[in-house]
C-alpha cells in the first residue's frame, strides 16, 4: 500500500504538491475563524469538593469584585508621610475616569491611614483596584489597559494579584515561543547540515516543521471554538510540531536518499515510501496516543493540550507523506544539491562506522551492556521517589517579572494580605444557617480554626468583634436583619446565602505546601460536629484536589497508552515480544527523566545556573511528561526496530539484521533527538 502510494505521488507528483500548498493556504484562511484561546483560568475539577465550594458560592454569596493590588513604595519617604500620599493620590487619579474600574481602595480612606495596608517597613502602601464585573479575558484585557493608566511618579509601583499574575504568565509564554521560533528553527537547520552535509536536504524537514507547525496552530484555534483552549497549547503545538515534523521528515529523506543511490527516482520513492513512510505514520499514531491519554484528566488545560499535540502530529505526518515526497519526486538525486564540502559523502557501505562498531559489542555481550545500563537509568530516576507535588506559584515566573516582585513584597513587607486564602463553607441544605444552634455552630468552628497551626487569622460574621460572646452573636445575628447595624447587614451579604456561611482563613503557609495540604485534611476530617456539611474551598484545597484527581486519574491513562501502543507496535511488528520490550524500555528512560525533574527543579541542583526558584513539580508535570515522552520516546523505537525488521525480513539473520538496522538509524536518531533537544530547549 504505501509503496503504491509512492508511485502515485511520484506520477502526479505536481498535483500533490500544489494541492500541499493550497491546503496550507486553505489552513491560515481559516485562522480568522478560530476562537481565542484560554487565559489560564483555574477551576477545580469537577465532583472535588473545592468545585462544591466554588459553585455554591457562585449561586448564594454576592462575590467580591475582581481586583488586583498596586504596591507603591520609596526607599527614601514614609508611606504615611503627607506628600507620599499625595503621590499615591496622583497616580491612582486616572483610573477615577476609566468605566471598567468599580472603585479603589487605599491605606488613605476618609482622612485616616489605615495601617494594614502599609508595610512592616513602612515605606510601601496597597492599593486595591476592583473591576467591573466580567469574563476572565475581558478582565485581562481591561488590567492591560489600567496598568499603563497608572502614573507612579517618583514611587515605584507594582501589580500583582491573580490577574497580573496570569497576564504576565501569557506574556512570558509569547516571548518563549517567539523565541523558540527564532532559536530553533536555525539551530535544526544547522544539525541537519551537518547530518545531510547538503543545503537542499537539510532545507526539506525545516519546510516541513514550518508547514505542521502552521496548521497545527491553526488548528488549535478553530478547536477553540468548541472547547476551552489553553494558552500553553501552543507551546506544544511549536515544540511537537517542530521536534516530530523535522523528525519524520529526516528519516524519510535520509531514506530517499539511500535508495536513489541504487534504483531509479520512481521506485526509490516508493521504496522510501513502503519503509519510512510506513514507519512515520505508526511513529505518529504512537505519539498521538500519548496525547490522548491527556483526556482521562478532568482538567480543561491538560484535555486542550492533548487534542493540539494530536492535530500537530497528524499534520506532520500528512505533510511527512505528502508534501515531502513529492518535493523528493521532483528533485530526485538533486535531493544533494548545494553539497557542502566538509561534509562526509552518504555511506551506502555496510559493515563499518561507529554504530555498527557499537552494534557488534552490544550484541556480543549483551548481559554486560544491559545490566549496567538498567541500574544506571534506575539510579538517574532514584529522586522521583520524593516527589512534592503543588500548584505553580509566582515564584515560577523570571525573577524580574513585575508580579513575582509585587507577590515577594507582600510576603515580606505584609504578611498578614495573603492572596490564596482557605475557604471553609458551612451547608445547611434544609434551611438559613443563622438559627441561634447554627450560629453558636459557626462560632465554634471560627474558635477551632484560629487553633490550629498555621492559621494566623480568621474573618467571618462570627469574628466581627473580638469582644463579643458565643451568646451575644447568636442573640445579634438571629434576630430581624433590619435592626442590624448597616456594617453588620453587608458582613451578612459577603460572608452568608439562603443556605450557607463562609469562613475564610488567613494562613501563613504557601497554598502549594505540604502544610497547607495537611491543614485542609486537618479542618474537613477533624473539624467540630455541626448539624450541616462542612467544606473546604480555596488554593490549598484546590491543590490538594487537583492533585488527588490527577492521581486517581493516572492508572487508567497509563493503562491506556501502554496498550494501545502495545497494539500499534504489534500491528506495525507482527511481534509479541517486541512491544513488551519496547514498553520497558520507555519506562526506564521516562524514570530517568522524572528522575532528573527531581533532582533540577525541585532539589535545585541547577538553579543558579538555569536562574529559577526550586520548590514543589507542578501537579500536572509528571503526567504532561509521561504522556509526551511515552509517545516520543517510542518514535525512535518504531524508526529502529522497523529497520530491524525489514533487514530480518530479508536475511533472516537476527545478528545481522539487528547490527545492520541500528548501524543504518543510530546517527540518524541521535541527530533527530539532539534536534528535539534543542527545540524544547530553546
Amino acid at each position: 500500500m504505501f509503496a503504491a502510494w509512492g508511485r502515485f505521488v511520484y506520477r502526479f507528483r505536481w498535483l500533490v504538491l500544489v494541492a500541499s500548498i493550497l491546503s496550507i493556504a486553505a489552513v491560515v484562511y481559516s485562522m480568522g475563524y478560530g476562537g481565542r484561546l484560554g487565559t489560564g483560568e483555574f477551576s477545580a475539577p469537577g465532583g472535588t469538593e473545592s468545585g462544591r465550594v466554588d459553585e455554591l458560592l457562585d449561586e448564594e454569596v454576592a462575590k467580591a469584585p475582581p481586583s488586583f493590588m498596586l504596591v507603591f513604595g520609596s526607599e527614601d519617604e514614609k508611606a504615611a508621610d503627607p506628600a507620599f500620599r499625595d503621590q499615591v493620590e496622583r497616580a491612582l487619579e486616572p483610573l477615577e475616569e476609566d468605566e471598567r474600574v468599580a472603585g479603589v481602595r487605599t491605606a488613605y480612606e476618609n482622612g485616616a491611614t489605615d495601617e494594614a495596608m502599609i508595610s512592616r517597613n513602612g515605606h510601601y502602601s496597597l492599593a486595591v483596584v476592583e473591576l467591573e464585573e466580567g469574563s476572565f479575558a475581558e478582565l485581562q484585557d481591561a488590567y492591560a489597559d489600567i496598568r499603563q493608566e497608572v502614573r507612579p511618579g517618583p514611587l515605584e509601583v507594582v501589580a500583582t494579584g491573580e490577574i497580573p499574575l496570569n497576564e504576565d504568565f501569557e506574556s512570558v509564554t509569547e516571548t518563549d515561543l517567539k523565541r523558540a521560533e527564532v532559536v530553533s528553527l536555525p539551530l535544526a537547520l544547522l544539525m541537519l547540515l551537518f547530518v545531510f552535509g547538503s543545503v537542499v536536504a537539510a532545507g526539506l524537514p525545516i519546510g516541513v516543521g514550518v508547514l505542521a507547525v502552521t496548521a497545527g496552530f491553526v488548528g488549535t484555534l478553530l478547536l477553540a471554538r468548541a472547547m476551552d483552549v489553553s494558552i500553553y497549547a501552543t507551546n506544544i503545538v511549536t515544540m511537537i510540531g517542530l521536534g516530530v515534523a523535522i523528525d519524520y521528515s529526516l528519516f524519510v529523506v535520509s531514506r530517499f536518499r539511500e535508495e536513489v543511490g541504487r534504483r531509479p527516482v520512481p521506485e526509490a520513492l516508493a521504496r522510501t515510501m513502503a519503509t519510512a513512510g510506513r514507519a512515520i505514520l505508526f511513529s505518529g499514531l504512537t505519539v498521538a496516543i500519548g496525547f490522548m491519554g491527556f483526556l482521562f484528566f478532568d482538567v480543561a488545560d491538560l484535555n486542550s493540550i492533548g487534542f493540539a499535540g494530536s492535530i500537530v502530529v497528524a499534520f506532520s505526518v500528512l505533510y511527512g507523506l505528502t508534501f515531502l515526497p513529492a518535493l523528493l519526486a521532483i528533485l530526485g538525486p538533486r535531493v544533494d544539491f548545494l553539497h557542502l564540502p566538509f561534509a562526509r559523502p552518504e555511506r551506502l557501505a555496510t559493515g563499518s562506522g561507529l554504530w555498527h562498531r557499537v552494534a557488534r559489542s552490544v550484541m556480543a555481550h549483551p548481559w554486560r551492556t544491559l545490566l549496567p545500563v538498567v541500574a544506571l537509568l534506575l539510579v538517574l530516576g532514584s529522586p522521583f521517589l520524593g516527589i512534592r507535588l503543588g500548584l505553580s506559584g509566582g515564584d515560577t515566573l523570571p525573577p524580574d517579572t513585575e508580579s513575582r516582585r509585587g507577590e515577594e513584597i507582600l510576603d515580606r513587607q505584609f504578611p498578614d494580605s495573603s492572596a490564596y486564602p482557605m475557604v471553609v463553607l458551612l451547608d445547611y441544605p434544609q434551611g438559613s444557617p443563622l438559627t441561634r444552634e447554627r450560629i453558636g455552630e459557626m462560632y465554634d468552628l471560627s474558635r477551632w480554626l484560629e487553633e490550629r497551626p498555621g492559621v494566623k487569622d480568621v474573618e467571618s460574621i462570627v469574628n466581627l468583634a473580638p469582644k463579643l460572646s458565643r451568646d451575644q452573636y447568636q442573640e445579634l445575628l438571629s434576630g430581624p436583619r433590619g435592626v442590624l447595624p448597616s456594617q453588620v447587614r453587608e458582613a451578612l451579604k459577603r460572608t452568608t446565602g439562603d443556605h450557607i456561611a463562609v469562613l475564610t482563613a488567613y494562613t501563613s503557609v504557601g497554598y502549594n505546601t505540604e502544610e497547607a495540604h495537611d491543614l485542609v485534611r486537618e479542618v474537613r476530617g477533624q473539624h467540630p460536629e455541626v448539624g450541616g456539611e462542612v467544606l473546604v474551598g480555596g488554593w490549598a484545597a484546590f491543590d490538594l484536589d487537583l492533585t488527588d484527581s490527577v492521581y486517581d486519574a493516572a492508572p487508567p491513562a497509563i493503562a491506556f497508552v501502554v496498550l494501545a501502543t502495545y497494539v500499534v507496535l504489534f500491528l506495525l511488528l507482527g511481534s509479541v515480544l517486541l512491544p513488551i520490550k519496547a514498553v520497558f524500555v520507555n519506562f526506564l528512560s521516562i524514570s530517568a527523566s522524572y528522575g532528573a525533574l527531581v533532582w533540577i527543579f525541585q532539589e535545585g541542583h541547577l538553579s543558579g545556573l538555569l536562574d529559577f526558584t526550586p520548590g514543589p513539580i507542578n501537579t500536572t508535570t509528571p503526567i504532561i511528561m509521561f504522556c509526551i515522552l511515552f509517545g516520543l520516546s517510542m518514535d525512535y523505537e518504531v524508526m529502529l526496530l522497523s529497520r530491524i525488521k525489514e533487514e530480518y525480513e530479508r536475511t533472516g539473520d537476527n545478528l545481522s539484521s539487528v547490527t545492520l538496522g541500528i548501524e543504518r538509524t543510530g546517527r540518524l536518531i541521535t541527530g533527530a533527538a539532539l534536534i528535539m533537544a534543542t527545540v524544547f530547549f530553546s
